[in-house]
Order: structure tokens, then sequence, then C-alpha cells
């Protein structure tokens, strides 16, 4: 079935995960556009906050804070959209946490945690959009990661999440396909992005928790988002060191378990510190940028340019130069 959808400057936009990081950055920007925004998260301040700035802007918000663990609470989120703004146009799961741990390790409260919010917040939203959706047409837009195509040492339940993430969100595509419904289903892949994530992730290792370099910048998932928004897509893979990740670990698995392996908890860890709790049980800060400044990806400015004659060299070199930053890139100690 031909899936059409409207310009975002006549949706109204649904965003979970929106009082932070990625959620935060895709809102403001989809009301610049004109979209009508409906912002949801455990932060209340910090939703009223950023409608309110919104507002002073001119754009249209709503916001109303709730649990994605909690289904009858993202109903509620669903309703407020259709009684506000008379619909749901786009639906994004953003909402997620993190939890750096071995898998010896890890709590399991806390892996139960992280797998309400990632998991079961993106199950609750997409069922509860689709009431909408299936009626008068639209996009769900599931934020995983790139983990989701392959397993990480000291992340492992996240990326389990992640995995489950894309399984659900594939699944469901299928399903809605076979039926004809007017959905677009996408799946964005973010690598490593310069959020607040880890300053607020859960961690029992003992050790700084940091992110592999290359760090993208927010607006870099936001664009994607926002893209899949307008065109119906499938995957849109944020970073191209990611997508490369992603091919060896489908071309060559035993490689990449092995360089994964060896390279893997480094990456991943710092110096010796007592980290608290993270935002695994209450919310965290509502920064939407770690404060250094995340990089652009050429990859995905290329994939998401089909009028491009040379989009796939450019995609292809973008991933490359993608790659060689991560490796070139200081390491923090």
């Amino acid at each position: 079935m031909l899936i059409t959808l409207k310009p975002l400057s006549d949706q109204t936009v649904v965003i979970t995960g929106a009082s932070s990081g990625i959620g935060r950055v895709t809102a403001r920007e989809a009301a610049r556009r004109g979209a009508r925004v409906v912002l949801t998260g455990r932060d209340e301040a910090a939703l009223r906050d950023l409608a309110e700035e919104i507002a002073t802007h001119g754009g249209a918000a709503r916001h109303l804070a709730a649990d994605v663990a909690d289904r009858d609470a993202i109903e509620a989120v669903a309703a407020l959209a259709r009684s506000a703004f008379g619909g749901i146009d786009t639906w994004v799961n953003n909402a997620g946490v993190a939890l750096f741990s071995r898998l010896e390790d890890t709590v399991e409260a806390d892996a139960r945690r992280l797998f309400d919010t990632n998991f079961w917040g993106t199950v609750h939203g997409s069922l509860a959009a689709l009431k909408t959706l299936k009626q008068t047409g639209g996009a769900l837009v599931n934020v995983g990661s790139v983990v989701g195509d392959f397993g990480v040492p000291v992340q492992g339940m996240y990326a389990a999440s992640k995995h489950a993430v894309k399984a659900f969100t594939d699944s469901l595509r299928i399903e809605l396909e076979a039926e004809g419904a007017p959905v677009s289903v996408t799946l964005v892949k973010p690598a490593a992005v310069a959020t607040p994530i880890v300053d607020n992730v859960g961690n029992t290792t003992g050790r700084e928790a940091r992110l592999p370099a290359p760090h993208y910048a927010p607006e870099e998932v936001a664009h994607a988002i926002l893209y899949a928004a307008e065109h119906p897509q499938r995957d849109i893979y944020v970073g191209g060191t990611g997508r490369l990740m992603s091919f060896l670990a489908q071309a060559a698995p035993h490689l990449a378990d092995k360089v994964s392996a060896r390279f893997g908890e480094d990456a991943q860890l710092g110096a010796p510190q007592v980290t608290p709790g993270g935002n695994l049980h209450a919310p965290g800060e509502h920064r939407e940028a770690s404060g250094e400044r995340g990089r652009r990806s050429l990859y995905t400015r290329a994939t998401l340019d089909p009028n491009s004659p040379v989009a796939a060299a450019t995609a292809a070199s973008g991933a490359l130069f993608d790659l060689a930053l991560s490796i070139l890139a200081p390491r923090k100690r």
C-alpha cells in the first residue's frame, strides 16, 4: 500500500522522552518547522519549560508528564493529542534509559526497569498511537540503537532491550503491511550521541561511563526522526561508524565478537569513579547535550537525500570518514 505522509507543518507530533536529550531537540525542531507537538516524559517541570519556550516562539505545544512503562498514562497522552489537536500524525517513541553493568553484576530490578522503559515503553506508545494512525494514516518512529544489531560488553542489557525494540518494530511493520494499514513504521538506529546519557546512566562498574567516539550531535537524530515523519522509511542509521559496525557484525560475526571482546570495555569505561544510581528509577537532568559539540554525519545526511546523484558515493565516503574519526579521535582517560 502506498503511504502518503503530511508535511510536518500540517502534523501533530507526539514525542516521548521529550524532557531531555534527543527528544527535547526533536520537539524544538518539529515546532520550529510548524508542527503541533505533544510532549511527554517523567520530568513535569522540564516539559513545562519546553512547552513554554515553544509557545514563546509562536509554536503550539501541550505536555503531560507520564512514565512510558505505565500503559494507562501513555493512553492519556494519546487522548491529550486527540483532544488538543484533533489527532496524531506522527508518534515518536524516543524515551530510553541506559545501564553500564557486566551481565553477571546486573541487579535484576535495574534490568527490569530498563526493559520497562526501553522495550515496554515502545510497545505502549506504538499500540496507543495505532488506535489513531490506522484510521487516519501517519508515521510511527521508534528510536532504537545501532547496538540493536549486535552485542556489546558492559551494556549487554541495554543492547538486549534494543534488540527487542528492533524485533518488535520489524514484526509490527509486517503485520501492518499485511493488513494494508496506512502507517509508515521506521526504526532509527543512532550510534553514540552527545546527550546527557552517560551523566545519568546506571553504573555498577566502578569506572567512569563513556561512549565510544565519535559522538554525533542530537540534532542529527532529530533530523532523521523528522525526515521519517514526512518520508516513509524502514531503517535509518545515524552515524556511518555505527552502520559499518553493524555491517561487520553481520558479515563477519566471529571477528566482530573478537574485536568487541578486546576493545569494548576500555572504549566504554574510564577512570575509577563512584557513580550514583542514574535515571533508571527517577528522572535525570534535562539538558539536550552533554556539553561537547557532537558531529554531523555525512553518511546519514547523504542517505536521506534521494535526489542527489552522488548520494550512494557520498554515503559510502561519509561512513568511512565517520569511521576514521572514531579511530583518530582522542580517548578520554
